[in-house]
C-alpha cells in the first residue's frame, strides 16, 4: 500500500523496557490482527484479535490488559509510523515539490494501511499528541521552504495552507480505493496548489 515509501522500523509501543525478538515479533502480530479485525469489525473482540494474530487470548492479555489499552497502543505504533512516513519523504532536503509529494502519498499510504488506528489516535494521548505537534511544525517548514522556492505564492498564509492541506488528505483517505496513494497525492497536491478554477488574466 506504501507505494514508493521506505520507513524506518517502528517498535511496537508496549512500555518503557525494550522487547526480546520474539516477544516484538507477537507484539507487532497481534497489533496487524487488531488493525485487520477492527477495521472490518469496530465491535471485534479480543478473542477474535487473538485467533487473527494466531495466539491465544491469554497472550493478548498478557500484553495488553485490557482491549482498550491494545487499541491505544494500536493508535500510537500507527502514528508513529505516520510521523516515519512523513520524514521518509526527506522534507527538509528533498527539493519542496517533491517532497511535497512523496510526504502526501506517503501519508495516504498509511492512512489506507492503518486507518482505524488513525482513527482512534487521540489528542489526549501525550506520545499522540506529541508525534502530530512535530509533524504539523515538519509541515509548516516544507510549505516555507515551497514558498520560498517559488512552489506557494508569496503572500501564502503558511498556517492556512496546512489545514487546507490537512482537509485535501483527510477527504482523500476516505475513498482509498479509488486509486493509488501517488495517483491521490497528485489530485491533493495539484488542488491544492492550482485549485479547480481556470487561469485567469488578472492573476497570472
Amino acid at each position: 500500500m506504501l507505494s514508493g515509501m521506505t520507513t524506518q522500523r517502528q517498535s511496537p509501543p508496549t512500555g518503557n523496557r525494550p522487547l526480546r525478538a520474539d516477544a516484538e515479533r507477537t507484539v507487532t502480530a497481534i497489533l496487524e490482527a487488531a488493525e485487520r479485525t477492527l477495521g472490518a469489525d469496530p465491535a471485534a473482540t479480543v478473542e477474535q484479535i487473538a485467533e487473527a494474530a494466531g495466539v491465544a487470548r491469554t497472550t493478548v492479555h498478557r500484553r495488553f490488559a485490557t482491549r482498550e489499552a491494545l487499541i491505544d497502543a494500536l493508535a500510537t505504533w500507527a502514528t508513529r509510523r505516520f510521523a516515519a512516513a512523513v520524514e521518509a519523504a526527506h522534507p527538509d532536503t528533498a527539493p519542496p515539490l517533491v517532497a511535497l509529494y512523496r510526504t502526501t502519498a506517503n501519508v495516504l499510504g498509511i492512512k489506507a494501511s492503518w486507518g482505524f488506528a488513525m482513527s482512534r489516535a487521540s489528542a489526549v494521548n501525550p506520545e499522540v499528541a506529541r508525534i502530530h505537534a512535530e509533524v504539523r511544525t515538519t509541515c509548516e517548514r516544507l510549505f516555507l521552504r515551497a514558498r520560498d522556492a517559488g512552489v506557494l505564492r508569496p503572500d501564502t498564509d503558511i498556517a492556512w495552507t496546512r489545514r487546507v492541506y490537512y482537509a485535501l488528505i483527510h477527504e482523500a483517505a476516505q475513498h482509498p480505493d479509488e486509486h493509488d496513494p501517488d495517483t491521490l497525492a497528485t489530485l491533493v497536491v495539484d488542488t491544492l496548489l492550482h485549485g479547480a478554477g481556470t487561469p485567469h488574466p488578472d492573476r497570472l
